[in-house]
């Protein structure tokens, strides 16, 4: 479905934890609606890859700085009029709001959903990726789920990828996101 005909949002968050397939949507949502996909997880700054690599879990401090990078990037996407599709794993809901802060309120999520299970299995089917799977538990217990929250599309990731990708876009044409809503 071609969410930019409709009032589409500027910008999209796919968020969820590490494995649950950011990357792999949000390319696609992105194809698909004739947007550009930006990989959240190379604005990192390079102490927080390095972390990550040694199984540190990174804390508040550490994540916004990236987020800032990451709500600069979207500034940037509305201020040029370009749709933007953008990976990030946007647990908390502090962490939300700094982006739609930056948005302007322009800016929808969507939140891929699983079980620890399968997202160990993707986590340690994953080649050259710097994050270990032994971070997944801290990220679950950081994660604060969009429940209740505006402008989130929630799709479970026990999907295959082209229905997961239907369903966002699905979810994301029925949104009319608006500064400031």
């Amino acid at each position: 479905m071609d969410f930019e005909k409709k009032a589409r949002p500027l910008a999209v968050v796919v968020m969820g934890v590490s494995g649950s397939g950011k990357s792999s949507v949000g390319e696609r949502v992105a194809a698909q609606n004739g947007m550009v996909f930006v990989e959240g997880d190379q604005l990192h700054p390079a102490g927080n890859v390095e972390k990550m690599a040694q199984g540190i879990p990174l804390t508040d401090d550490d994540r916004l700085p990236w987020l800032d990078r990451i709500g600069e990037e979207i500034k940037t996407a509305q201020r040029a009029s370009q749709g933007l599709v953008i990976s990030c794993s946007a647990l908390k809901r502090s962490y939300r709001d700094r982006l739609r802060q930056a948005a302007g309120g322009r800016l929808a999520f969507v939140f891929l959903e699983g079980s620890r299970n399968l997202l160990l299995s993707r986590m340690q089917a994953r080649q050259g990726h710097f994050m270990p799977a032994t971070l997944l538990d801290s990220q679950l217990q950081t994660l604060e789920p969009p429940t209740g929250e505006a402008g989130v599309v929630t799709v479970a990731i026990d999907n295959a990828l082209d229905d997961i990708v239907a369903l966002a876009c699905k979810g994301l044409s029925g949104m009319a996101v608006k500064g400031g809503d």
